[in-house]
Formats: structure tokens, C-alpha cells, sequence
């Protein structure tokens, strides 16, 4: 069967579309980095000053090795907090000092939330599931995350809004209502988040064997 043979228009039309789907995620990832350069330059122009006047270096490696020495302040840091005395330190710095200051405890709570391990983000300690909102008996369901168990035997799970996962709703409901989903990791789960959706159909099926199936894995994880 032959091929249709498109218009000039859509032709343009379809190569600009297919130009940007390729250049403009370069595009966003190089602005990115141009602007984390910048900030980490700016944070680091007293080093770079110095290695300028002191060395005569051009101020492109100036900047570099300014970069480099962040990243290396970074990491000591990273290592002294988690030390006993270093722990300490920190946790009185924080409580008595910078958690007073404006803004400071949201943009901690997103950046522990997105970054942070263990007990610390619930994004890596949660599981994955299929809620059933309007029960298992009718065909709607939503993906979350479970965040907390209650003594009722009750579950929270935080459904996340794409494109953005920090946001999004809380649902307190019966364990009978989730399907867990094992085999989805979380890394996986947050990119059918941000593409609102996109490639679910791999993951999921819409047949009503995921209904039973649902239930059967409450079940078993109750007689664990």
C-alpha cells in the first residue's frame, strides 16, 4: 500500500514539531546547567578572585576549579553531619538558628522529599499501588504511593499531580482498596508521573483480573 503523500505545509509542520522534540530538551538541560554554573560561580567568585590575581588564571578555570572546590565543601559537609558530633552540631544549628528563618523549612521539606534517603523521603521508602476510589467493583483507579499505616488498619496514599510529583492528594482508605504494584520501582513510578500518564499501558492492564488481584495481594500481605 502506498504512503499518502503529504502537503508541503504538513510536511514543514512535522519537521519543525520533530526538530523540537529533539533540540529543546538540549536546549532546557543546557539552560539548566548554564544557570547552575552560575549560581555555583557566584557562590565560589571570592576562590576564583584569588586564583586570578594570585596565579593570573583565566577566569573560565577559575570558575571551574570554584565549581569543583563546592563540590568538594559538599561533600565534607555531606560526611561531618552524618558523624556523631557532626549530627549533633547540625540538628542544634538548625533548631535553634536556620529554622527560624523565612521560607526555610518548605523548600528543606521539598528538597529532603526529592533527594533525601530512607526515612527521610517518602518517595524512597513508599510502595506502590492502584487505588480503587470508588471501590473494587467499578473500573477506576489512580496511582499513589503509600505513605502511613494507622492502627485502624486504615492507609494514607499520596496520589502526586503530574508533571509536578510534590504536589497532589491525600487519601485515607481501607487496605482492601489498593492493589500493590512490587515490580514497579519508585524511579519508574515518578516517570509516569511526569509524563502525566505516558506509557502506563506498559505497566498496567484494564481488564478486570487486576481487580482480583488487588484484593488476593491484600490478603497475602495480611498472613505475612
Amino acid at each position: 500500500m502506498a504512503e499518502p503523500v503529504l502537503k508541503p505545509r504538513n510536511i514543514i509542520k512535522q519537521s519543525l514539531i520533530g526538530g523540537l522534540v529533539v533540540l529543546l530538551p538540549l536546549a532546557i538541560l543546557v539552560v539548566v546547567f548554564k544557570w547552575v554554573y552560575g549560581v555555583a560561580a557566584d557562590m565560589t567568585s571570592p576562590i576564583a578572585s584569588v586564583l586570578i590575581k594570585q596565579f593570573g588564571w583565566s577566569s573560565a578555570v577559575a570558575d571551574l576549579l570554584g565549581v569543583i572546590a563546592l563540590v568538594i565543601f559538599c561533600f565534607i559537609t555531606g560526611r561531618f553531619v552524618t558523624t556523631r558530633l557532626g549530627g549533633w552540631l547540625w540538628n542544634w544549628l538548625e533548631n535553634r538558628i536556620i529554622s527560624r528563618l523565612p521560607g526555610y523549612r518548605p523548600i528543606r521539606e521539598i528538597v529532603v522529599q526529592l533527594l533525601g534517603t530512607g526515612e527521610d523521603s517518602v518517595f524512597s521508602r513508599s510502595e506502590v499501588v492502584r487505588l480503587w476510589v470508588y471501590g473494587t467493583e467499578v473500573d477506576v483507579s489512580v496511582l499513589g504511593l503509600v505513605t502511613a499505616r494507622h492502627e485502624d488498619g486504615k492507609i494514607s496514599v499520596f496520589m502526586p499531580t503530574g508533571p509536578n510529583p510534590t504536589t497532589g492528594f491525600i487519601y485515607l482508605v481501607d487496605e482492601e482498596l489498593v492493589t500493590y504494584h512490587p515490580e514497579l520501582k519508585i524511579d519508574q513510578f515518578m516517570k509516569l508521573i511526569i509524563a502525566c500518564g505516558a506509557g502506563t499501558q506498559d505497566y498496567f492492564g484494564l481488564d478486570k483480573k487486576h481487580l482480583a488481584k488487588g484484593v488476593h495481594s491484600v490478603e497475602k500481605r495480611k498472613e505475612k
